[in-house]
């Protein structure tokens, strides 16, 4: 046992950090699916409502609409091919974490509590600020 790692904060914490990330990316991948769905129930629906126009429709319009459903269409592709790609990103960044506090926990631990420092600091600015002008 190395003199600096504290024996189990290292072990308690990397579940909890492996849990938050994967929280967070499910959450994520949740968003995504939900706001496909919505986009292609919208798309159904106005591929719907071209059919019952179809036959008054200026054959330009019907054209500009077939167009408009393929460009929406790929748009959702090129949404989830940025979701599938931040997702791995983020699986690597997680993964350099989690190797990084596994390997460095003394050092993780003052990182945290600097950047919480900071953090509380920037917070208590804001509000003494905020108070200040009332």
């Amino acid at each position: 046992m190395n003199i600096n790692t504290p024996p189990n904060l290292a072990r308690d914490t990397m579940p909890t950090m492996r849990q938050a990330s994967d929280d967070l990316l499910q959450s994520a991948g949740k968003a995504l699916e939900s706001t496909r769905d919505h986009a292609n129930d919208a798309l159904d629906k106005a591929e719907s409502k071209v059919r019952e126009l179809r036959g008054s429709v200026d054959p330009m319009v019907d054209m500009l609409a077939t167009k408009a459903q393929k460009l929406a269409r790929h748009s959702l592709d090129l949404a989830s091919e940025a979701k599938d790609r931040a997702e791995q990103s983020f699986k690597r960044a997680a993964g350099v974490t989690t190797r990084y506090v596994s390997e460095q926990p003394v050092r993780s631990i003052l990182i945290a509590a600097a950047v919480g420092a900071t953090v509380a600091l920037l917070v208590s600015a804001t509000r003494h600020r905020n108070q200040n002008r009332y």
